[in-house]
């Protein structure tokens, strides 16, 4: 009897096995592979095919390679692991590593739709308004050559505060934390106007977010000029999900000024459900009280007709509206002003989040372990193979011998493409006196090519 199929093949697959559970936990992306009941079933279709002698393989190889039966990736059959002691621990780590591959998809899942609808805090958006100047010397007569024009620079400069925190307005504008989204992301357009008496070429500067290539930390405007005058600066906010202004009648009845529609409409419903005001006999209307009345202008209505009947109150919430006055004297900066912005800022998790299901570089270590584990799979099955050859042998010699003789012979007429033909019966003269054997002879004189006189219609020898 010869010794069970490779003891190191099976240990360096087990070994491995336990690094990709390892790796797999380190790293948390989702595992590739074949799913547990695909693997499962190739196990049970590699089982199929060990005979009655003792389990022994003795069917020839041409009659194995017809069965077209592909080899497992990783399961191990159970006629291997009858001969394998440590393929009990080798079928446990597969077990959990298949409930690590379904803990970690639930949680990729949660990830994904927690993603479809993040989460957002509200922060201050504090803005800095200011203005610097340079060359704003008294003017002299003549003027002295090669001096500089003089200049100012308009700078809008925005900080996301930390919950809590507060900034001395006059101190300097703190550092851009990374956590948070940079100042042009939070503005659809900002609008900067200057004296159009100064500035006749250009007196609007208009930045869109829509054709911006990046987002900006601030805007800053630089023009020459000496004389002072008052910008007007108009910043459109960029909500996202887009947000509205309330009418006057709803902004009573929920207490909110600017908000979102399918949030408006869930105070709505909450309002009506805290008052009481759905129609015991008909769920489908709910009944206007004296403020749903100035809201609505009806005394009952349908629910399916709420999200259209709030439309004539939502509207565009307006800008901001800011001046500043361009001071050309004294020191630094000047005319330094602070404004205050309630955001929405995403959840501080949310990036990583994205960046967890974006990052494919962390696959590498276990696809290098599924790599070593299917080598060592192949290899297990090739020792099988190999002890089930020489088993067969030892048990029949003459028998396995007779049959893999006739294994070998079949497929060398397949190779050769006479596996239909039949010797025997191609001796007897009968064979040749068959209705197709006239046209099969014309047609392989046709196709001879001929040398000399030989052949059809060819010289002396045609009659």
């Amino acid at each position: 009897m010869l010794p069970p199929a490779s003891p190191p093949a099976a240990r360096q697959c087990l070994s491995f096995t336990s690094h990709r559970i390892a790796a797999c936990r380190r790293e948390a992306p989702l595992m590739k592979g074949k799913s547990e009941e695909e693997e499962t079933a190739a196990a049970a279709a590699a089982a199929v095919g060990a005979n009655s002698a003792g389990g022994v393989d003795l069917t020839p190889a041409a009659a194995r390679r017809n069965k077209k039966r592909k080899l497992p990736e990783k399961q191990l059959p159970d006629r291997v692991a009858a001969l394998l002691p440590e393929s009990a621990l080798y079928t446990q780590l597969l077990e959990f590593e298949s409930r690590v591959d379904a803990a970690l998809h639930r949680k990729k899942v949660d990830i994904q739709e927690a993603l479809k609808s993040p989460p957002a805090l509200q922060r201050t958006l504090r803005i800095y308004v200011f203005n610097t100047f340079a060359n704003q010397a008294p003017r002299t007569i003549p003027p002295p050559k090669n001096a500089e024009p003089p200049t100012w620079s308009l700078k809008i400069i925005g900080r996301v505060l930390e919950d809590g925190a507060e900034l001395d307005p006059a101190s300097v504008v703190p550092k851009h934390n990374p956590v948070y989204p940079k100042f042009s992301s939070f503005f659809k357009r900002v609008t900067i106007a200057l004296d159009p008496s100064l500035y006749p070429e250009n007196p609007l500067i208009i930045w869109e977010n829509a054709r911006s290539a990046a987002p900006q930390e601030g805007f800053e405007v630089k023009r020459k000029g000496d004389k002072e005058f008052s910008a007007n600066i108009r910043l459109e906010m960029n909500y996202n999900p887009e947000k509205f202004k309330l009418s006057q009648p709803l902004m009573e009845v929920l207490g909110v000024e600017v908000d979102t529609r399918s949030r408006v409409i869930a105070a709505l419903w909450q309002y009506i459900k805290a008052k009481k005001l759905q129609n015991p006999t008909d769920p489908s209307f709910f009944m206007c009280d004296p403020q749903l009345k100035k809201v609505f202008g009806e005394d009952k209505l349908r629910f399916a007709m709420l999200s259209q009947k709030i439309s004539q109150h939502l509207s565009p919430p307006p800008p901001i509206n800011l001046e500043h006055k361009i001071k050309l004297s004294g020191n630094g900066a000047h005319a330094s002003a602070c404004y205050d912005v309630i955001v929405d800022v995403p959840f501080p998790l949310q990036k990583e989040m994205s960046a967890f299901l974006a990052n494919t570089e962390k696959h590498k270590d276990i696809e290098a372990c599924d790599e070593v584990i299917s080598a060592s799979i192949k290899k297990i099955h090739e020792h099988r193979r190999r002890r089930a050859f020489f088993l067969g042998f030892s048990q029949s010699p003459v028998e396995f011998i007779n049959a893999l003789i006739a294994s070998q012979s079949k497929d060398l007429k397949l190779i050769a493409g006479e596996a239909n033909r039949n010797i025997e019966r191609e001796r007897r003269a009968d064979f040749y006196n068959q209705p197709w054997v006239e046209d099969a002879v014309i047609r392989y004189l046709n196709r001879k090519p001929a040398s000399g006189n030989e052949g059809p219609g060819g010289g002396a020898g045609g009659s």
